[in-house]
C-alpha cells in the first residue's frame, strides 16, 4: 500500500468513527411505549393544518362524555406546558344528532372567540344537568342560546356565529375526520394525523400526556 493510500484509509476510518453532525441530537425514546398497545398507527393518516415546523395534536371529544369531562383539566394544564412546536386542536366527534349539536356549540364558541366557555359547557352538562342537546334541533339551539346569553353573549352575536359558514365548514371537517380516523371511543388523542392513543391504552392520564409529547417529538425530529 502506498503512503498516500495509507493516509486516505486513516482519514476514512477517522470519519467513520465519529457520528455525523446532528446524529447525537436528543430524540425521545419510544422503546418504553409499545405500538399496537400504547398507541396505534392509523390505517389512513390524514394531513393536518399545522404550520411548517409544527406538530398537531388533536383531541377528539364529546361534551356529553364523562371521560372527556374528567380529562379536560389535565389537558388544560398540559396546554400550558406543552412544547412550543405542538399545536393543540380539539375536534368534536360527530356520530349522531346530539354529537352534531354539541359540535356546533363548540365551533360557535370558537367563532365567538369565547374559548373560556369551553369548560363551562362541560359543567353545565355534567354538574348542572343541562343537556344542551335535544331530539329537536330547534330546542337544542334554544338551550344553547339561553346558556350563552347567561354568559353575556347577545342573541344577535349568537345567531351570526351559529349560522356562519365558518361553523358549517368546521362541522363538515369534524364529521369527515370522525370517519377517516375511525373514531370508536372518546376521548382519543391524535398525533400528527398518524397516531392515536387514549388514557386506557397509555396506562393513565399522566402516561398519555407523556406519550403524546414523545410521539410529537419523534415526528418533529424525522
Amino acid at each position: 500500500m502506498t503512503h498516500r493510500a495509507l493516509l486516505l484509509l486513516v482519514a476514512l476510518l477517522a470519519v467513520s468513527s465519529h457520528p455525523a453532525a446532528g446524529a447525537g441530537a436528543t430524540v425521545p425514546a419510544l422503546s418504553h411505549w409499545k405500538a399496537g398497545t400504547n398507541y396505534q398507527l392509523l390505517a389512513s393518516p390524514q394531513p393536518t393544518n399545522a404550520a411548517a415546523g409544527k406538530i398537531e395534536v388533536d383531541e377528539v371529544f364529546w361534551y356529553g362524555c364523562g371521560h372527556c369531562y374528567a380529562l379536560d383539566p389535565a389537558l388544560e394544564s398540559w396546554k400550558a406546558s406543552k412544547p412550543a412546536y405542538v399545536d393543540f386542536v380539539r375536534i368534536p366527534v360527530i356520530w349522531g344528532q346530539s354529537h352534531r349539536q354539541h359540535a356546533k356549540l363548540y365551533y360557535t364558541l370558537q367563532a365567538l372567540h369565547r374559548p373560556d366557555l369551553h369548560a363551562q359547557v362541560f359543567d353545565a352538562i355534567h354538574k348542572q344537568g343541562t343537556p344542551l342537546s335535544s331530539r329537536d334541533d330547534l330546542e337544542a339551539r334554544a338551550q344553547q342560546l339561553a346558556f350563552l346569553e347567561s354568559k353575556g353573549v347577545t342573541e344577535k352575536d349568537f345567531n351570526a356565529a351559529y349560522d356562519s359558514m365558518t361553523v358549517a365548514v368546521n362541522l363538515q371537517r369534524a364529521e369527515l375526520l370522525t370517519k377517516h380516523y375511525a373514531i370508536a371511543n372518546v376521548p382519543t388523542l391524535i398525533v400528527n394525523g398518524k397516531y392515536s392513543t387514549s388514557v386506557g391504552e397509555a396506562g393513565g392520564t399522566e402516561q398519555m400526556l407523556s406519550l403524546i409529547n414523545d410521539l410529537a417529538a419523534s415526528e418533529k425530529n424525522r
